[in-house]
């Protein structure tokens, strides 16, 4: 009876943490559902446009979130052993971390937004319109860069809930602006409607202000919060918190860096498939990432608490909430699955009007569908292992998979056997079934918990 009060007492501590983490997401997604609604109704064209660079703002939204990962992993386990001082002196160098990531990012996006849509093998007819969007989007990146990296520090000590309303707040300003932009002045019900009728750069400039005040928000929370704030802390660099920060993070950054980049390539290959499969392939992975949203918000719950068990040296609690986590995750992706599998199309028509576009994407959503349940379980453990600080053996397993088998297959269904995006997204699946399989096995083998091993100190694979 005892044991089955703590594990409901664990199931609530479980979803406290992953509750606002899940919401924040399902609102960022559906925002992205409007952005991809409101630019698809301007045409393909201007879909393909928006979509054509989208794997580039993952590949350094997830690089600059490898750099959160250190400081959630440190925060997470200082946090849990009440080391508290030892928190707030890590977050001020969350600070430094900020300002050095966002400038050198500003620079670096700024620079190539004219490469970048060439390099993505756009349509030249797009190329001009995809740099435009890429530029405007990329200016307040250090904003966005403190978005990230600042609320995954705020969620190691386990408020989620700030985090949350800080995405609240930016979803809210680009839809608004979005209406007022991205449309010419119209008339709505007997109403005129003001409107800039920028189109595809409208779109950036509201995602773009939607950042700014995001930035802002996340920034005074982390000034003003009781555990974090970074007030009569030294900023300058703290070789006793960054060393361990870094040796999670520098690890956490390759992966992403190099799964990120397979994502360039990937897209890159199937933009070379012509403006329909770019499209479809745009609206496919928007709709998708609405159903992926319970793993990535049980992930961020996962690290939480592995750190704070980790601190504690507590076994017991790491691994009963390691089990609960795995087994609320597959449930929760089992039916968001289904729920794929049957309204595809439907959500496809959402974004487009072309008959091609709906069938392809509905295609490939369906065969994602089946394979959701494996990759959350992929998900939940390699969020355990950044908590504890294992972070080399998730890079392995994901360059491995990445470019063994997305990259080359996806390069010989299209090169050799003149292969279309559902050959590519086959290569995908494939994917992550190996990662499903890598992961599963290290965690039946308890090799992720370091509380496993007579070590006392938290050792990365």
């Amino acid at each position: 009876m005892k044991n089955k009060r703590f594990q409901w007492s664990m199931l609530g501590m479980i979803f406290s943490l992953a509750g606002p983490t899940i919401f924040e997401q399902f609102m960022q997604t559906a925002v992205q559902y409007i952005d991809t609604a409101m630019v698809g109704s301007l045409g393909t064209s201007a879909t393909a446009a928006v979509g054509a660079t989208t794997t580039v703002n993952w590949l350094i939204g997830s690089t600059i979130s490898a750099v959160g990962v250190g400081f959630l992993a440190y925060i997470a386990k200082e946090h849990g052993s009440g080391e508290l001082y030892n928190v707030r002196r890590a977050s001020a160098q969350s600070v430094l971390a900020v300002l050095v990531t966002g400038v050198f990012f500003t620079v670096l996006t700024l620079a190539l937004s004219p490469v970048v849509p060439r390099l993505m093998q756009v349509d030249e007819a797009i190329r001009e319109t995809a740099a435009r969007y890429f530029f405007i989007l990329y200016t307040p990146m250090l904003a966005r860069t403190a978005t990230i990296i600042f609320g995954t520090v705020l969620r190691a000590v386990g408020d989620t809930k700030t985090p949350m309303y800080a995405g609240i707040a930016v979803n809210a300003v680009n839809v608004v602006l979005n209406f007022l932009l991205i449309y010419p002045t119209r008339k709505i019900g007997g109403f005129t409607v003001l409107g800039a009728g920028l189109g595809v750069e409208g779109a950036a400039i509201a995602s773009a202000a939607g950042f700014v005040v995001g930035g802002l928000i996340i920034t005074a929370a982390l000034w003003s919060h009781p555990l974090l704030s970074p007030k009569k802390v030294s900023l300058k660099p703290d070789k006793e918190i960054l060393k361990p920060c870094l040796k999670v993070a520098f690890p956490n950054m390759l992966q992403r860096f190099a799964t990120s980049a397979g994502y360039v390539a990937f897209a890159s290959m199937i933009n070379s498939l012509g403006e329909t499969a770019t499209a479809a392939h745009t609206i496919a992975n928007t709709v998708e990432s609405a159903f992926y949203i319970p793993g990535y918000g049980m992930q961020t719950a996962a690290a939480t608490l592995a750190g704070n068990a980790l601190g504690a040296r507590d076994n017991k609690k790491m691994k009963e909430f390691a089990k609960m986590t795995v087994f609320s995750e597959v449930a929760m992706m089992v039916v968001s699955g289904g729920l794929l599998f049957a309204f595809a199309p439907a959500m496809m028509g959402i974004f487009s009007d072309s008959p091609e576009v709906i069938k392809l994407g509905s295609i490939v959503l369906r065969m994602v569908a089946l394979s959701e349940p494996f990759y959350g379980v992929s998900i939940i453990i390699e969020g355990m292992m950044q908590g504890v600080g294992k972070t080399v053996k998730p890079f392995v397993y994901n360059v491995i998979g990445m470019w063994g088998i997305r990259i080359i297959g996806t390069f010989i269904c299209i090169q050799f056997f003149a292969g279309g995006l559902v050959s590519a997204w086959g290569c995908m699946i494939a994917h992550n079934m190996f990662l499903f399989v890598l992961y599963f096995i290290h965690w039946l083998t308890g090799r992720w918990n370091p509380l496993n091993t007579r070590s006392e100190t938290v050792a990365c694979e």
